[in-house]
């Protein structure tokens, strides 16, 4: 094999390589500059050996590195760096926020039949007072004045049903 061709091949391999690395290595782009000059010279030494080595090389690598940067952005985002760069929650964090929304969804079904006052107009939606905690409530249809005293008689997801206690 003419060394030309094996260089050629060598280096244009090393620079797929390096364009690879580059996703996992944080090297603030030597890396890459590493690979183009790998790049460059594996094109010089194919079209030394032939130019129309040279030209599939050419065509081998303006398809390659597309192929290659690909590759490397699906892959990295899969690490526990580029899932924090991309702002992929990590199963920790989906884990507390389950258990967060599961705390508030049976705090929020505490609240049935309990008795409170409105604070504002509910027209059907406004304000209430249970416990000396506000809630965002929703009226059975009907407008409840201020400081009437209502009751919970449903609850849905973030939303608390009232009827005013005669």
């Amino acid at each position: 094999m003419d060394p030309y061709l094996a260089w050629g091949l060598g280096l244009l391999a090393l620079a797929l390589l390096l364009v690879l690395l580059e996703f996992f290595v944080p090297s603030a782009g030597a890396i890459a500059i590493s690979a183009g000059v790998c790049t460059i010279a594996g094109l010089v030494c194919l079209f030394r050996f032939s130019p129309l080595w040279g030209l599939m090389g050419l065509v081998g690598m303006i398809v390659a590195v597309p192929l290659t940067v690909y590759a490397g952005m699906s892959l990295w985002q899969h690490t526990p760096l580029g899932r924090r760069m991309i702002g992929i929650p990590t199963e920790q964090q989906l884990e507390e926020k389950a258990r967060e929304q599961e705390r508030f969804l049976q705090q929020r079904l505490s609240l049935l039949g309990r008795e409170g006052v409105t604070l504002t107009d509910l027209r059907p939606i406004g304000v209430i007072e249970i416990d000396g905690q506000r809630h965002d409530a929703v009226s059975e249809g009907e407008l409840i004045r201020p400081n009437a005293r209502v009751k919970v008689v449903l609850v849905e997801s973030t939303q608390l049903r009232v009827r005013v206690i005669t």
